[in-house]
């Protein structure tokens, strides 16, 4: 059994992840990540572990109303908890449930 997760840092980058499953899901939206962001399918793996990677992923989603809503239908995640993930991810200082 998997130990649940506490770490709001933790959450945020299972967050990306998710999201980056959900746009390689697409080759239409894959493409259009891809092109943006300048890297190559062979490095789309290597560059899942860089928390500026996974902060771009979030970028990408929720720029666009009709895929942060079919991301969070996808996830099962209210567009908040999206919102909240990229913030997450934006300040490495974020301790907001730590004393």
């Amino acid at each position: 059994m998997k130990k649940p997760v506490q770490n709001p840092r933790e959450v945020a980058e299972i967050v990306a992840i998710q999201a980056l499953s959900f746009i390689a899901g697409d080759p239409e939206r894959l493409g259009g990540f891809l092109a943006e962001t300048g890297i190559g399918p062979d490095t789309l793996r290597k560059s899942a572990a860089d928390p500026r990677f996974l902060a771009s992923v979030l970028d990408f989603v929720l720029r666009d109303d009709a895929t942060v809503k079919a991301f969070a239908e996808a996830s099962e995640l209210h567009p908040t908890n999206i919102a909240a993930a990229r913030q997450v991810l934006g300040d490495p200082k974020w301790e907001r449930d730590v004393p």
